[in-house]
């Protein structure tokens, strides 16, 4: 094991909590009659974006939009990968307005922007993760928007299945700490929560993914693995301690953030991220 991991600088697009609210449910961590503290939220989100800029990245906002209460999660809205973006359709009616605010913004940044015609949504089921894109089913996004992927990055796409309505999406139960280098250099590695996965999916991440860091159930329910890493810093929910502690036992620098007001919603810090890969 490394003494030390190297951090890479990233690029990160996040949407400011103005109209952050819970309106309606779309999965269960989410109650319209539990009352969110904007005010709280906003805060918590502030210190997310200044400590990703004192770890050395940069930071874009997308402008809110009224009625969207949950497009502060911008990770859902797309997956930028080698400067190619691959837009989203959203599983809920109430989210599918924010597609269109997202693909303005890309565009303004010289993007094109492949819509797809399956339901994806964006990095909270798609992840790269070194030669592969890793790939959420279950509950959001379909198995046809995998191919979809697969076809417009020419990656191989991993399928993996959740099982667990807690954990939505791919980007609830597991995260990539170091994304690894292309062809026979260092291999990509992860984090992730077993038992959010069927059987199978499971053995596939063994397979793949040898050792991986695994998190308890405990850890999962605060959303500790809706974590960010840099390839050295992870920021991640105060509360995941048991898996702060594995992964500084293998290196990395837990930078613990709270975004526990987003998790009225179902969201975390890597909900409130999107990666922007060149």
């Amino acid at each position: 094991m490394p003494d030390s991991r190297v951090p890479r600088p990233r690029r990160y697009l996040v949407c400011e909590p103005t109209y952050f609210a819970v309106r309606y449910a779309i999965n269960p961590w989410m109650h319209p009659d539990a009352p969110v503290d904007t005010g709280l939220a906003l805060l918590q989100w502030r210190d997310l974006v200044r400590t990703y800029r004192e770890y050395g990245h940069t930071v874009e906002n997308v402008p809110p939009v009224p009625g969207l209460p949950d497009m502060v999660f911008a990770a859902n809205s797309a997956l930028v990968l080698g400067g190619r973006v691959f837009g989203s359709l959203f599983h809920a009616p109430e989210r599918r307005p924010e597609s269109a605010a997202y693909t303005a913004w890309f565009k303004a940044a010289g993007h094109d922007v492949y819509r797809p015609e399956s339901v994806c949504e964006g990095e909270g089921d798609l992840i790269p993760a070194g030669r592969y894109v890793l790939a959420g089913t279950g509950f959001r996004t379909t198995p046809k928007a995998h191919r979809e992927a697969q076809e417009f990055f020419g990656v191989p796409v991993v399928g993996l299945r959740l099982v667990d309505p807690y954990f939505y999406h791919l980007d609830t139960a597991l995260f990539v700490l170091d994304p690894g280098e292309p062809g026979p250099g260092q291999e990509a590695n992860i984090a992730y929560y077993p038992q959010a996965f069927s059987p199978g999916s499971r053995e596939v991440l063994a397979r793949l993914f040898p050792d991986a860091v695994l998190a308890t159930r405990e850890d999962a329910r605060v959303l500790g693995l809706n974590a960010v890493s840099d390839g050295r810093h992870v920021f991640m929910p105060p509360q995941a301690t048991a898996l702060a502690g594995r992964l500084a036992a293998r290196g990395y620098v837990p930078v613990p953030v709270d975004l526990s007001e987003f998790l009225k919603a179902g969201g975390g810090i890597k909900c409130c991220t999107q990666e922007i890969r060149s």
